[in-house]
């Protein structure tokens, strides 16, 4: 009697070839420019708490605390008439427990005022949303989706981006020190970037360059921006900014739920800040 066997062979199928960087860059961008149109018609709460000191360094080390403030808003994303970039307006509604008394009349002259250029209105937003910061450090760079500018298509040649050979933490546990707000265990490609174009987009107040770097973890395959590192500064003054986003059923999308600040000066002065966001809805809810 003959023996006979069927013997099928199993074939382990050879992963997919890694996109190119330029690919992942590009699906970024559109990302960006979608997550821009859909962000645009919600409104956010922005729970945000801003700490004070002094650092002394020589004969007298130490730190001397000067001081918190917790500021509550609405956040929105808004491109001004005759501009280019899309920007986000801090609308504060409460400071230190005390209700911003000229607030409908701030966010309606801000709004109705049809005779100034989009340079001019640009400038009253970023002012209006920078009002209420504190410390002695000038910034209105702490709104969350800056580094979301980076990636725009218009704005990414500005840049020189590279994959981040740390693995590691582009794969698991992204934001360990963030209480648990993010976690993700899918493969996402960590892209380090070096603001490289002139003018920058973050400036000094005298009008000079102040280049940017950091990274995004982005998943290669769909383009979405899961966290953002910015870095910024010289010799008189830096800042970090790191935000971590999070899945949001009424956007469909990806929204910013921390953002974590730090600056430091050469005076010694240091703020650091941690806001929160939540209660997304529709801006005519």
């Amino acid at each position: 009697m003959i023996a006979a066997a069927l013997v099928l062979a199993l074939q382990t199928a050879s992963p997919a070839p890694a996109p190119p960087l330029a690919a992942v860059l590009q699906r970024a961008g559109e990302y960006v420019t979608e997550f821009y149109r859909t962000l645009s018609s919600i409104v956010a709460e922005e729970r945000y708490v801003q700490k004070w000191e002094m650092i002394w360094t020589g004969t007298r080390k130490g730190s001397t605390d000067l001081g918190q403030r917790l500021i509550l808003s609405d956040l929105l994303l808004t491109k001004p008439r005759g501009s280019a970039d899309w920007l986000q307006y801090r609308d504060a509604y409460e400071v230190d427990g005390t209700p911003v008394r000229d607030r409908h009349e701030r966010l309606t002259a801000l709004l109705a005022d049809r005779s100034a250029s989009a340079n001019a209105q640009v400038e009253r937003i970023l002012e209006e949303s920078a009002r209420y910061n504190l410390g002695t450090i000038d910034r209105n760079v702490n709104i969350p989706l800056l580094a979301m500018r980076f990636l725009e298509p218009e704005n990414q040649r500005r840049f020189k981006f590279t994959r981040s050979a740390d693995r590691a933490a582009a794969t698991m546990h992204l934001a360990p020190d963030t209480g648990g707000v993010f976690r993700v265990s899918a493969e996402v490609w960590a892209i380090e970037y070096d603001e490289v174009g002139k003018p920058t987009i973050i400036r000094t107040r005298d009008n000079k360059d102040l280049p940017s770097h950091g990274r995004f973890w982005i998943d290669p395959d769909t383009g979405r921006v899961l966290m953002s590192e910015l870095r910024a500064g010289n010799r008189n003054v830096r800042g970090t900014i790191d935000v971590s986003y999070q899945s949001e059923p009424l956007v469909g999308m990806l929204v910013p739920i921390e953002m974590r600040e730090e600056y430091f000066d050469k005076s010694g002065s240091h703020i650091t800040g941690v806001a929160s966001y939540g209660r997304f809805r529709h801006i005519e809810d």
